[in-house]
């Protein structure tokens, strides 16, 4: 891990709050003066801290309200299976995460689709297609309870 001091992990959190702050305001959060908030702010993207910037978009006004959780069972756990399925997930866009799990399953995938029919088509056409693939079991969500890009504070 990469040395961070609590004024890193302020610039942080206001930054995960508002990436768009000036960095008069940021460094005005955080108790700093400009130069000395802007250099930490790019030394924190030069090690790969800050990995980038984004928008927040509304999945439901944007169009794709179902949000399914697909466990991911491989035939094996050979090299040659991994990177296959690996390689595909990285081309399908309904697929909005993808985690390698341990347990009694492989993969967690996170999926945003429109509708039912849309979801059945990502599984028959996309999903079910990936070489290695054993077995897929789908939950979906009823509601969203929490979401949040904040990660939590560490205490240093």
């Amino acid at each position: 891990m990469l040395h961070m001091d609590a004024i890193d992990r302020k610039i942080i959190r206001e930054l995960q709050r508002d990436a768009r702050l000036t960095n008069q305001a940021l460094a005005d959060k955080v108790g700093l003066s400009p130069s000395p908030c802007l250099r930490r702010v790019r030394r924190l993207e030069q090690e790969g801290i800050l990995a980038g910037y984004t928008a927040l978009v509304d999945q439901e006004k944007y169009g794709l309200p179902i949000n399914a959780f697909v466990n991911i069972r491989m035939e094996s756990p050979a090299p040659k299976n991994i990177h296959a399925f690996e390689g595909a997930i990285q081309k399908i866009d309904e697929v909005i995460e993808c985690y390698l799990m341990t347990g009694n399953r492989d993969y967690l995938l996170h999926v945003a689709v429109r509708d039912l029919k849309s979801y059945e088509a990502l599984v028959r056409d996309k999903l079910s297609s990936i070489p290695g693939v054993s077995s897929l079991e789908s939950s979906f969500a009823f509601g969203q309870v929490k979401r949040t890009h904040l990660l939590p504070m560490l205490l240093v």
